[in-house]
């Protein structure tokens, strides 16, 4: 199953999250198909900036977005 789920990027305490589409077998920060996206919690308020037409393409092609995904998806509006 594909997915869209974030990939843990930045040091030891500061992370930063790179919003990608990878086969859900792969491990959580390894091989993706495409990055579509980023997240930085550690800005406030939160850097969010997804691109949506891809998001909506890979959602109509069958992934499946996490729920925190699912959440960013809706704060960027989609």
């Amino acid at each position: 199953m594909v997915k869209i789920r974030l990939r843990r990027m930045g040091a030891k305490k500061a992370p930063f999250y790179r919003v990608v589409v990878a086969d859900s077998r792969y491990p959580r920060d390894g091989r993706f198909i495409e990055e579509i996206g980023t997240y930085d919690p550690r800005q406030e308020p939160a850097a969010v900036n997804i691109d949506v037409e891809r998001a909506q393409a890979w959602v109509k092609a069958g992934a499946q977005p996490t729920d925190t995904v699912r959440d960013l998806l809706k704060k960027v509006g989609m």
